[in-house]
């Protein structure tokens, strides 16, 4: 489904090396992680936001995919939906739910879950972050194999998660030619993503007409260097709202499409 190519959240993105026949493998060189900056003093997330997208691939309208934002303290919660609809649900049926929180002054996230319907797969995952320890933890289940596995990984003092990532950035100053750095927890790995500034443009939505900033997401490793392109249109102005997001995969472009937004 598009919305985990988008947010990077798949289940399926196990990465393994090719096995060295000759000779040792050479040393690999690991970059510096960046450190999570916190969001921008005066940046001030809605209490209550739903937003509401139309997804298309190529010229059909595959599915619908909707998030909902909730301040509660320091924390935000944000929980998302992607389902199928249409010619795309009768081929293959996606109902996938999504769960994560972060922390509003630190950036920091508090752990991310989901729950994935795709056709005959159905697989449930829980991650959580023990930032004292520097461990992540995930508890992953095939619901229809009936098996489970858990796994336990290092992770710097503060990390984000797939879809946090995305309101995340919205708390960060977004300049021309600016690239804003973070690690974000992929697959039992930190890896830098990199949202990268390149131009200003008006992006003509269902919920209206909107001058935007367009970012790339890019990785030197990880879900996001292996999933094709992937932009997002934030709003140019004090909100950074996300009123349009796409991903050039190797099999078609998928676009998300604001519908609506409310704040309630």
């Amino acid at each position: 489904m598009a919305f985990m190519m988008l947010c990077g959240l798949t289940s399926g993105s196990l990465f393994s090396a090719k096995a060295q026949i000759f000779g040792p493998k050479p040393p690999v060189t690991q970059k510096p992680i960046p450190v999570l900056s916190a969001p921008e003093p005066g940046f001030v997330y809605p209490q209550h936001q739903t937003l509401t997208y139309s997804v298309d691939w190529r010229v059909f309208t595959a599915g619908m995919a909707v998030f909902h934002l909730d301040i509660n303290g320091d924390t935000a919660k944000i929980s998302a939906t992607a389902d199928s609809v249409g010619a795309v649900n009768m081929l293959f049926p996606v109902v996938d739910r999504f769960q994560s929180g972060f922390d509003v002054k630190t950036g920091c996230s508090t752990g991310f879950n989901k729950q994935i319907q795709e056709n005959r797969r159905k697989i449930a995952s829980e991650l959580s972050f023990d930032y004292q320890r520097g461990r992540q933890m995930e508890y992953s289940r095939n619901l229809v194999k009936g098996t489970a596995n858990r796994l336990e990984a290092n992770i710097p003092a503060c990390v984000t998660d797939s879809l946090s990532a995305v309101f995340y950035t919205q708390s960060q100053k977004m300049d021309l030619g600016q690239t804003v750095s973070f690690p974000l927890a992929d697959s039992m790995r930190t890896v830098t993503v990199g949202m990268k500034v390149e131009s200003r443009e008006e992006i003509k939505t269902p919920a209206g007409n909107f001058q935007t900033i367009k970012v790339e997401a890019t990785a030197d490793e990880g879900i996001v260097k292996n999933r094709g392109h992937i932009w997002i249109w934030y709003t140019d102005d004090a909100r950074h709202l996300p009123v349009q997001m796409q991903a050039r995969l190797f099999w078609g472009t998928i676009t998300f499409h604001l519908q609506s937004v409310e704040f309630k």
